[in-house]
Order: structure tokens, then C-alpha cells, then sequence
């Protein structure tokens, strides 16, 4: 039996001794390179965070100690360290292991944590309320890295942090990007030690106080004292940034040293204050195949050949598609630019930074920022392109809207991932974009259906330049492009029907729609499909082709509140057009993870579920116009 399989419980690594925890480590290693090879999943940050871990199960007593990870996507180890090592098998699968942290799986997670740069704020208010409980034996600590302190909520709590001494908070920065170099030696080992001593900081307010009252000299000769005490110590270590704000700050520590870093964190809880342990790990570490990929460490491969490292063929994506075409308009228009949030190769825009070097701005895990940037770059005559996953626009969204739009500025923001994304769980679905865009004045967002959709609506969208646009698809494999049969206004015909049903297809369901059309026409009702392309505002000629039709059903992949067949709805109602409207999306509730296909048939939106649902809807509408015919006689009859 191996090591790995006697951890039942963070107890189990406590009991463990030193000379058993480097086989240890190398088994979690192992574990987590086979099972990621067959699910996919976060590979590279959780190698680098293995002696971490285990370190930070060995010094704290989760889950009185609570453990908060950013990103969560760090906190494999942790599973496996918490009991459910015998389940990790099934990661990211349906039914089993979250690829985040999880409350519904266990004690040990507090918080369910994927959206970067949260976790300070978290332990903050986490910290201060065991304070005021009285709870001052517990010990909050706050793992965050894997570029997760770029983003600007991250200052704000630190900048809180600073101003409460007695907080019982441990903030662990897990440096993986190697910026800076490990500080070793005796001497610098004994200064971190001292200045995690209360004797320390007693004997610092002693001095001060009672050279303060020296005549003449006193304040300038502390000055000068402290001021050489702290030059020392930068010289010592890279912690001027957060001493600054007045953290105290232990490091840098070789964080695939276990026992360097198990020593650090010790002295950090003795101190019973806000301390800053910042480790420096390899991301990817000991699996040469992520250590050794130039692009991302294996970041979030695919399944892949434990072997060789080579991945799974990925098939020609909607983020491909975004990717070549950026590139072609980048060629024919100076004045495009593009934005990346920390994600340049998930986004598509690897191809346009190589081609143009100088027209791509990456600023870190800042999405705010991102958008408020590319409105200062609007203002000076460029046409900026923000390329962000669709749930992470929630978090810009006051920057769009009062930055951004307010001003009219011409920025496209491209999402991608809108709609269900699946595997990656409830935080990740992009199915609140299409809800919470609709407030926003003088916005018009794009929904393509298929590839060549995609190109025609962005090169529409950057020639827009009175106000902002936005262009929205899912993750996955490209459909087979659809070609319109007719037009409607600007709105594509998708296929002819009679009066009674049109089906209003928001991008990507178009081709679900079809297939519940040619059901419905085995059912005897016939079915009209357009594609508006453009969903807000929305072409007027919905509201002459909604009159002719008996029943009007809008098919989305966006939670079903707010979003387009809402807007559908409050359409006809202002033009007193007394149509019904079906509005056929995603439940407004957080969704378990899945495949895509899995989760969009759970909810009905498939072709069969559609035809079923419609075809007792017009059953129920026949029904009603044979009890009050006088009342609901149609516009066309």
C-alpha cells in the first residue's frame, strides 16, 4: 500500500515523518498526471503546489483552519490530502469530483473559489469574524497565486489586511512565475525568524517611543536606525512592497523544499497577525513534459499521452475561427487592437500578438481594468477588441457599462465560453451575459450560429463606431455552418414554415431548432426558423413576422431570465402585437458540472425536448382560442 492511500484525513499527514513525505509528494505527482491524462484539467498549477500543500496540511488544522484557495483550480492536492483520493478518478466527470473546490463535497472546502484575485476578501471578513467570535485560536489562511494577484480586488483586501494587526491570517503567495530569486543563507533565515517574534516588534516600539523623547537627536537618529534596518532587509529578501503596506513578510522560501516551507509557515501562525509566507514554486514540477511546454506548463491540457505529453487532437474550434479572422482584420485595419485578460492562447489571440507585437495588451487577471483600458484606447481613435470568457465579463460589467458605453466608445468585446460551458462547473457557464447586456443602452450584441457567422458578425462589429458591440459564442467543436434560405429584415430565414410556430434561434441553438422544426412537422405544425444574428436591440422585422404566427418560441443557451425571449416578449408587447411567447433557455440556477451535451439535454434543450414542449404548447393555445374564440382571434385570420 502506498503513502497516499493511508490519508484519510489531514490528521494522517500530521502523523506521518519528514522522511516519508518526498514519497509522498512524488505519489500525488504521479496520481495527478494519470487521472488528468484521462479527464483534462488543471495540471500544471497543482504540481507546483504538492509540498505546499502537504506543508500546509502538516502546520494548520483544516477545517478549523480554514484553507481558501485562488485559483481554486490549485487545490487538487488538497483533495487528495482531505479524503478523496479513492474518488479523484472521476474529476471533472458527471456525479463525480468538482475541478474546483467543492462545500458539497467536503468539510475542508469553505468556499467555492474560481474566479481570480477573490480569496484575500474571503479570509478578510472570514478572519475578522473569528475575532469578534472570540475565536482567536483559529487561523485563517489564504492561498493565492497562478497570477491570481494581479488583479485588483486582491490590493483592496490587502490594503484592508494591513490596517488590522490582530487578524489570524496567513496569506501563502505562491509565486510560480519566477520573479524573483529564492533568497538563501543562514542570516537571512534568522531575520524572518526574528521578525515573526512579538519580542520583535516590542523591542521596535520600545526604541521608537523612547528615542522620540531624546532631545534634538532622538527622531533623526530612529530614523536613521530604522532606515538602515530596513535597507538591509531589502537588500535581504524582495519584500519592500508589502512591509510597505505594513505586512509582515517571511520569504522568499524554495516551495518544493516541504520542510523550508512547513518552518515558515510555523513561525507565520506564532506570530497571531497578518503575515505574508511567499513561495516560490515551479509550475509543472516534476512531470518534464509540463515543466518543458513552452506555451503553458500544461496549464489545462487536454487528455493526453502520459508517455510522450503529446494531446489529444483538438478539433477546429469557434475560438479558432475568432483567432484567423482577428488576424485578417488586424491586416486590413491599423487602428484594431487587442486586450487579454491573463488568457492570450485561450482566448485565440496568440496568433494576432505574433503578428502584431505591438497592437496586443495583456493586463493580467484585470478584467475592470481590461475594460476601462480599452475605452482610454477608444478615446484615442484605436478600435480595441477585449477577448474575455463570458463569466468573467460579470466581473467588468460597471466598467462597461459607464466607461465603456456611456461614453459610446467603439470596443468589441468577443466571449468566448458563452452559454454552458460544462466540465468547469457553475462558476464558469456563461449563461448570464445575454440577461445582464440588455441594460445596457446603445450596446448591440452578436450571436453567430456557425463559423462563417462568426466572421461575418465580428467584421460587422469592429466597423461599428458609435457605441460598444459584442460578439458571444460557445466552448467546443464548430457546427456545420447553416446557410440562410431567405432574408427578414436583417434577420437570416433559416427555413420556411407555415403560420404556425416561429422558432426565434439565438446563435448556436439554431441547429437545435432545425431538428425540433422537422419533429414538429411530423406533429402536423409547421414551423418558421430565423436567426436574428444581432439579439439586441433586435430587427423590427421580428415584430411583422411574430404578427403572422400563431405562437412565437425563442430557444437560448442563457438563463432564461432577462435574456433574449424577454426581450422578444417586450418587444411585441410595445407594439401591441398579442402573440404568445415560449421562452425555452437555461434554468436560472448554478449547474452541476458535465458535458455540455449532457447539461443542455438535462434542461431541455434538445431537438426532441423542444418539439415535445411546443407541441403542447399549441395544443393548450388551440384549446384556449376553442373556449374564447371572440377574445383571440389571430391578426392574420
Amino acid at each position: 500500500m502506498g503513502i497516499l492511500e493511508t490519508i484519510k484525513d489531514p490528521l494522517d499527514v500530521k502523523h506521518l515523518e519528514a522522511g516519508q513525505l518526498p514519497a509522498l509528494a512524488e505519489e500525488i505527482r504521479d496520481v495527478l498526471v494519470s487521472t488528468v491524462a484521462k479527464t483534462a484539467g488543471h495540471l500544471g498549477p497543482n504540481l507546483g503546489v504538492v509540498e505546499l500543500t502537504i506543508a500546509l496540511h502538516r502546520v494548520f488544522d483544516s477545517p478549523r483552519d480554514p484553507i481558501l484557495f485562488d485559483t481554486g483550480h490549485q487545490s487538487y492536492v488538497h483533495k487528495l490530502l482531505t479524503g478523496r483520493a479513492g474518488s479523484f478518478g472521476t474529476l471533472r466527470q458527471e456525479g463525480g469530483l468538482s475541478g474546483y473546490p467543492s462545500r458539497a463535497e467536503s468539510e475542508h472546502d469553505f468556499i467555492e473559489n474560481s474566479h481570480a484575485s477573490t480569496v484575500l476578501s474571503y479570509a478578510d471578513g472570514l478572519a475578522k469574524a473569528f475575532v469578534l467570535g472570540g475565536e482567536t485560536d483559529r487561523t485563517v489562511v489564504a492561498l493565492i497565486g497562478d497570477g491570481a494577484l494581479t488583479g485588483g480586488m486582491a490590493w483592496e483586501a490587502l490594503n484592508n489586511i494591513a490596517g488590522r494587526r490582530d487578524l489570524p491570517l496567513i496569506i501563502v503567495v505562491n509565486d510560480n512565475g519566477r520573479s524573483y530569486s529564492p533568497t538563501i543563507g543562514g542570516l537571512a533565515s534568522h531575520l524572518s525568524s526574528l521578525r515573526m517574534t512579538q519580542g520583535y516588534e516590542h523591542v521596535l516600539e520600545l526604541v521608537k517611543n523612547n528615542l522620540g523623547r531624546v532631545p534634538v537627536v532622538g527622531t533623526p537618529l530612529y530614523d536613521t536606525l530604522h532606515g538602515m534596518k530596513k535597507g538591509l532587509k531589502d537588500i535581504l529578501t524582495p519584500q519592500a512592497m508589502f512591509e510597505d503596506l505594513g505586512l509582515k513578510y517571511v520569504g522568499p522560501i524554495d516551495g518544493h523544499d516541504e520542510g523550508a516551507v512547513e518552518a515558515a509557515l510555523r513561525r507565520a501562525r506564532a506570530f497571531r497577525g497578518p503575515v505574508i509566507v511567499h513561495v516560490l514554486t515551479r509550475k509543472g514540477n516534476g512531470y518534464a513534459h509540463a515543466e518543458n511546454h513552452d506555451e503553458d506548463c500544461f496549464h489545462s491540457p487536454q487528455p493526453f499521452d502520459v508517455e510522450t505529453g503529446e494531446e489529444r487532437p483538438r478539433p477546429h474550434s469557434w475560438t479558432n475561427v475568432f483567432g484567423d479572422e482577428m488576424v485578417k482584420i488586424g491586416a486590413e485595419r491599423k487602428d484594431v487592437v487587442a486586450i487579454t485578460a491573463a488568457m492570450l492562447h485561450p482566448t485565440g489571440l496568440a496568433a494576432f500578438a505574433e503578428a502584431y507585437p505591438d497592437r496586443i495588451y495583456d493586463v493580467g487577471i484585470a478584467e475592470q481594468h481590461a475594460l476601462t483600458s480599452a475605452a482610454g484606447l477608444a478615446f484615442g481613435g484605436l478600435h480595441p477588441v477585449v477577448a474575455v470568457y463570458a463569466t468573467f465579463l460579470n466581473r467588468a460589467f460597471d466598467q462597461l457599462l459607464m466607461d465603456v458605453a456611456l461614453h459610446r466608445q467603439p470596443v468589441t468585446v468577443v466571449l468566448d465560453r458563452a452559454g454552458v460551458t460544462g466540465d468547469d462547473g457553475p462558476s464558469h457557464n456563461g449563461m448570464w451575459d445575454l440577461s445582464i447586456l440588455q441594460v445596457v443602452p446603445g450596446l448591440s450584441v452578436a450571436a453567430p450560429r456557425d463559423g462563417a457567422r462568426l466572421r461575418e458578425l465580428l467584421a460587422e462589429a469592429v466597423r461599428v463606431e458609435d457605441g460598444p458591440t459584442v460578439v458571444r459564442f460557445p466552448k467546443g467543436a464548430l457546427p456545420a455552418d447553416v446557410d440562410a434560405v431567405g432574408k427578414l429584415g436583417e434577420m437570416d430565414v433559416l427555413r420556411a414554415g407555415d403560420a404556425d410556430v416561429l422558432l426565434v434561434a439565438v446563435g448556436p441553438m439554431a441547429e437545435i431548432c432545425l431538428e425540433a422544426a422537422t419533429l414538429l412537422d411530423a406533429q402536423g405544425i409547421s414551423a418558421t426558423v430565423v436567426d436574428p444574428r444581432w439579439v439586441k436591440p433586435l430587427d423590427k422585422a421580428l415584430v411583422l413576422a411574430a404578427s403572422a404566427h400563431r405562437l412565437v418560441a425563442v430557444v437560448e443557451d442563457n438563463g432564461r431570465v432577462g435574456g433574449v425571449g424577454d426581450a422578444v416578449a417586450r418587444l411585441l408587447r410595445d407594439a401591441d402585437v398579442d402573440v404568445p411567447v415560449r421562452t425555452y433557455g437555461v434554468p436560472q440556477r448554478f449547474l452541476d458540472h458535465a458535458k455540455r451535451a449532457k447539461i443542455l439535454s438535462d434542461v431541455g434543450l434538445t431537438g426532441q425536448d423542444l418539439a415535445r414542449q411546443i407541441t403542447e404548447a399549441v395544443a393548450r393555445r388551440s384549446q384556449v382560442m376553442e373556449s374564447h374564440p371572440a377574445r383571440l382571434v389571430h391578426p392574420t385570420d
